[in-house]
């Protein structure tokens, strides 16, 4: 799909739109192409409510679990035994909250996103806040804690499992990268990108009132989901699913309004936009497991890439 001249993305032509290291073969043209799933948290029940009264959603996509959770102060989000990288996003400007990993201990205000290193380590939180931590599905337990564990268990066929980049420069330890409010846009790159060994998040800028529906930027992805996520505001997914040779497998055009919290995980190949629709603030943030390469490609894009380098094939250019 091609985009409007002044959208970044336009000049991704020096890397493939994958997550894989190596490129995946080509699925049969014939393969299922899953449906897309939509979870709007502000019109469901939470699926866990902790003894302090914080709730949370819990939803997977193939390579990652997501929590939502909307936090009561004084709520401490604990891992035991961790046996890999998870993420945490603070979506809110309201945010307070201190981290804990080991030995190390870090606090944080606002939007904030935090990589937390294998083993004991704590989340927390001081006011009446958001958080979202993100972790991969090599842990069992939390898969099946997923409200829709059951559409995962077998791996859809066009979704790239996740292949890991490197180990963090300097090795794991506790990562916190707040200020997010305070960078600026800039036409040279898209949104605010982090990424860890498993995970990549862009902190989109935020819509005040309705996206132009005339600049929308419909795309598609070979062989990865993108794990869309409403923090405030309201939105419409917009989701065209190619026709394969197979008639029975072929659905209309879904155009999904959703409010905030809310996750839409869209499958590839599918043809999708999102449309900011509500009249306030509208915060989109959209998150890959692994990181993608097209992105990572780009010099200046990935804002902690100090930190996590990427693979030795991959050539980064300005």
């Amino acid at each position: 799909m091609s985009y409007a001249s002044d959208d970044p993305r336009s000049r991704l032509e020096t890397a493939p739109a994958t997550t894989a290291k190596s490129p995946a073969a080509a699925p049969d043209p014939n393969a299922p192409i899953a449906a897309p799933e939509i979870f709007d948290f502000s019109r469901t029940g939470p699926d866990e409510t902790s003894p302090a009264g914080s709730r949370s959603w819990i939803v997977r996509a193939q390579n990652v679990v997501l929590f939502y959770t909307r936090a009561v102060p004084g709520e401490r989000l604990t891992r035991n035994g961790q046996q890999d990288e998870y993420m945490m996003i603070l979506p809110h400007d309201d945010a307070k909250a201190t981290l804990t990993a080991g030995e190390h201990t870090a606090s944080t205000s606002g939007k904030s996103i935090a990589v937390v290193p294998p083993g004991d380590s704590e989340i927390t939180v001081h006011s009446a806040t958001d958080v979202v931590r993100l972790f991969t599905v090599h842990d069992p337990e939390l898969a099946r804690r997923a409200r829709n564990a059951d559409s995962y268990a077998a791996p859809h066929p066009r979704a790239s499992l996740l292949d890991e980049w490197p180990e963090p420069v300097g090795g794991h330890r506790l990562r916190v990268y707040g200020g997010i409010a305070d960078i600026e846009r800039s036409s040279q790159r898209l949104g605010r990108i982090f990424r860890s060994r498993a995970f990549m998040a862009n902190f989109l800028y935020h819509y005040d009132g309705p996206r132009d529906p005339g600049k929308l930027s419909p795309h598609h992805h070979d062989d990865f989901e993108q794990v869309s996520l409403a923090v405030s505001g309201e939105f419409v997914h917009h989701i065209r699913t190619p026709w394969t040779g197979s008639r029975m497998s072929w659905r209309e055009d879904e155009h999904h309004r959703v409010g905030s919290p809310s996750v839409a995980i869209i499958p590839p190949p599918t043809v999708h936009t999102t449309e900011a629709s509500g009249h306030g603030r509208n915060q989109l943030l959209d998150i890959f497991a692994g990181p993608r390469r097209d992105f990572s490609a780009r010099a200046g894009w990935v804002l902690n890439a100090e930190d996590y380098p990427e693979p030795d094939d991959l050539e980064v250019r300005g």
